[in-house]
């Protein structure tokens, strides 16, 4: 009869719906099969290949940070009639590791162009005469940013210092005035501190887009972790922070597109927490018993680096990372804050 072809094409359909819907599995004709191998070889191929994420590296970006700021800042002294920045840095006892930053920054200074100030003060400093030193520094024309180094010793009140420093000299970034300014939309703080901004600084110049994409930064501080996630926010990112009381910290970090890690806890985020091809910036730098080692003890990061650099797209390694970008990062704001009092356009 004429319809029995269109009931034998009828019943092969409905036969191979049920066999779909019990769960059997249907042969696909030749000439598929045959492309969907090739496929799936191809993707095998691709993933066994993959290699391990791109190194993100610190050390030659604040270079070249660094080389852009000396080049500016002689062309302000040459255009300004011989004027230069100058940064003006604060020591309150007598840290090992104080003193040796405080050396890197005026070794930086020296090489960018810019003149550096220095009082030393001793470890029994009152903090009237901290304060008094920041007031004189207040008032120097000649000095366009002010950094208190921490820690202080334990008598002194940092907030009150900190808050002392003229916000138009506070290339640190910690003044209310200017953390204030960096969390709401339309306000321009003078000054960005400068770890979270280096941090900025290697995602964009490494090529990681940040607009649209799930950013999470573990940790709350208010040197690092909140102000980081308020640039992110700027730059459109939806941002989480994860902290000490997050109780699925895991689950949160692997949704992220870019994670910044700043918890201080050696080695805390693993590769099993890291979403394939996140780009991952780790802040944290922590010393880790290692009797291989000539000191005892080798750096690592708040990243478990070995097993992150598996899975993510981009990452920094400790040392060599984020570190280096502080300075570079002072430097940056050091010349900005002079270009203002100048008038001078960068």
């Amino acid at each position: 009869p004429p319809l029995e072809p269109l009931r034998r094409r009828t019943t092969a359909v409905m036969s191979a719906v049920s066999t779909a819907c019990l769960g059997w599995k249907l042969s696909a004709p030749a000439p598929l099969r045959r492309r969907a191998g090739s496929v799936r070889a191809v993707s095998r191929v691709q993933v066994a290949a993959r290699a391990d994420a791109v190194i993100i590296d610190g050390k030659a970006i604040a270079e070249t940070v660094r080389e852009e700021v000396r080049v500016k800042v002689a062309a302000m002294k040459e255009a300004t009639g011989g004027k230069v920045p100058g940064l003006a840095v604060v020591l309150v006892g007598a840290r090992k590791d104080s003193e040796t930053y405080v050396r890197s920054k005026k070794k930086a200074c020296g090489e960018a162009g810019i003149e550096s100030f220095g009082t030393d003060l001793p470890e029994d400093a009152t903090e009237d005469e901290v304060l008094a030193v920041v007031a004189a520094y207040n008032a120097d024309p000649a000095v366009h940013g002010i950094l208190v180094q921490l820690p202080m010793p334990p008598h002194i009140d940092e907030e009150r210092v900190l808050g002392a420093i003229d916000y138009e000299k506070d290339v640190d970034g910690f003044h209310p005035l200017n953390i204030g300014r960096l969390s709401q939309r339309g306000r321009e703080p003078l000054f960005t501190p400068c770890t979270p901004r280096g941090c900025i600084e290697l995602l964009e110049r490494s090529g990681v887009a940040i607009a649209g994409k799930e950013a999470v930064v573990v940790g709350r501080s208010n040197v690092v972790g909140t102000p980081a996630a308020l640039l992110l926010q700027r730059r459109d990112a939806t941002v989480t922070i994860v902290h000490s009381r997050t109780p699925n910290s895991e689950e949160i970090v692997r949704r992220a597109d870019i994670v910044i890690a700043a918890c201080g806890k050696a080695e805390m985020v693993k590769g099993s927490w890291i979403k394939p091809g996140a780009a991952v910036i780790d802040v944290g730098i922590n010393a880790k018993d290692d009797p291989s080692k000539k000191r005892g003890y080798r750096l690592v990061g708040d990243v478990d680096f070995d097993e992150c650099v598996k899975v993510a797209g981009h990452i920094t390694p400790v040392p060599g990372g984020v570190g280096p970008m502080t300075i570079a990062i002072l430097l940056q704001n050091t010349l900005e804050g002079a270009a203002r009092t100048f008038g001078y356009e960068l």
